[in-house]
């Protein structure tokens, strides 16, 4: 009963306070073939020990980031953490409620919240950024949804080559909200100023979603999109994938929304996740936006102090009236960040975004001097796109063997991503592997 420790008479208790027969009732709502036939595929029960060295054997097959070369990039990045992040987000003034529903008691957390809507608000050049969310993907379609109810249009136009994950959520929240979503023909050597075509683009456009850079590492400007919104009334919003590169490429001001995923500052990959979604805006969207917003004002005796000024989710008003129903602070990562970012400086950014934009030359450098391997993405921050004279899938499963992740396959094209993380000794690697591998 250490797992289960409702006896027959507790159960029973319980089910007739709620009115039914059997547990069975309570899932009468649930088509019959959805239902498991007999027992479910799982080995029998073991005890603490055997299920302990058991679990502990299925880890050991993973291969961490710190094990080897790495260059797998695609939306997760691996980047040096301080140590004092850990340390500081696990002391006792941090270790408040989950999510601050009585402000007066959580100013800490609170403050927290408001030190990283600043952060995001400067890196994105916005007016206002809300207090996080899940992930990147979760943060471009709420972006989305946020242009559907202030242009009361339809139509989503992906511009360029956006991170396949985000449009497969995408797809899965439209199909529920009925938005319709054209996707833009752009390859991995898309001209970095290239515009959708007019005919995707008119007057039932709600938005237009740019990454920048792209799936492929290749950075865009915003004017000619900012043009076309202009032209059409549809929204411009931006989605950053690596934030990191904020720090040498131009915050997207011209956009209407800017979001994207913030795990580069403050916590690792963790497998994938979790991450921290971040989220920003023009002011005069403000109400339109997801989540919560933190602001500072005083108290009764003229403190500094801080509250929830905006809270549109549904833990705070009728459900039908939020903006969003799956957002979070993501109180503990949100934090994580913001003392990275405090610990970094606005130097330490620039310079820790250098690093990066350096380590990606050098192995862009490296890799091209290996026969069968052509450098796609003529202008890139710290990600790459190689076209290989052999399917990338293969070859990054060989490398994988060999101890070297080398990055994202799609196809005949490898997408590489070098942080500060990434040594000579790593690049020589990979070049070596793949002058091998591609014979």
């Amino acid at each position: 009963m250490r797992y289960l420790p409702q006896t027959k008479d507790t159960r029973a208790a319980m089910l007739k306070a709620v009115g039914v027969k059997s547990v069975d009732d309570l899932f009468i709502d649930v088509p019959t073939q959805a239902f498991i036939k007999g027992k479910a595929k799982l080995p029998d029960h073991q005890g603490e020990l055997a299920v302990e060295r058991h679990m502990a054997a299925y880890a050991n097959q993973n291969h961490a980031a710190p094990q080897g070369p790495f260059f797998l990039g695609a939306g997760a990045y691996y980047h040096h953490i301080p140590a004092t992040v850990d340390y500081i987000i696990q002391r006792s003034e941090f270790l408040t409620a989950y999510t601050p529903y009585q402000p007066e008691i959580a100013q800490g957390t609170l403050q927290a919240i408001f030190e990283y809507q600043t952060f995001i608000a400067q890196l994105t050049g916005q007016e206002v950024a809300n207090a996080s969310m899940y992930d990147g993907a979760t943060a471009m379609t709420e972006a989305a949804l946020m242009a559907l109810r202030i242009t009361k249009r339809k139509r989503i136009v992906l511009g360029n080559a956006i991170h396949p994950d985000y449009v497969g959520v995408l797809k899965a929240y439209m199909w529920n909200f009925g938005g319709e979503i054209e996707v833009s023909s752009l390859r991995p050597d898309a001209s970095p100023d290239a515009v959708a075509s007019k005919d995707q683009i008119n007057q039932d456009t709600a938005c237009i979603i740019i990454q920048s850079p792209d799936f492929y590492g290749t950075p865009h400007a915003y004017d000619a999109w900012r043009k076309k919104c202009d032209e059409t009334g549809a929204l411009l919003i931006v989605v950053v994938n690596e934030i990191v590169s904020l720090g040498l490429l131009p915050a997207p001001v011209e956009a209407d929304i800017v979001c994207g995923e913030a795990q580069s500052i403050g916590l690792p990959m963790s497998f994938g996740g979790p991450h921290l979604g971040f989220f920003a805006c023009r002011e005069k969207y403000l109400r339109q936006m997801p989540g919560r917003l933190c602001g500072m004002t005083v108290d009764a005796e003229g403190h500094r102090s801080f509250v929830l000024t905006l809270s549109t989710r549904e833990q705070h008003i009728r459900r039908d009236k939020a903006t969003s129903n799956i957002c979070t602070n993501q109180g503990l990562c949100a934090l994580a960040f913001t003392v990275h970012m405090s610990l970094l400086g606005e130097d330490g950014f620039k310079r820790l975004a250098q690093l990066n934009h350096e380590a990606a030359i050098r192995t862009a450098e490296a890799l091209t001097k290996v026969p069968g391997i052509k450098l796609v993405t003529e202008n890139f921050f710290n990600e790459f796109t190689l076209a290989l004279s052999k399917p990338a899938q293969g070859v990054v499963e060989a490398l994988a063997a060999r101890g070297i992740i080398a990055g994202y396959g799609v196809d005949n094209h490898l997408i590489v991503a070098a942080t500060e993380m990434t040594t000579d000794r790593d690049i020589a690697a990979l070049a070596q592997a793949l002058n091998e591998v591609l014979v």
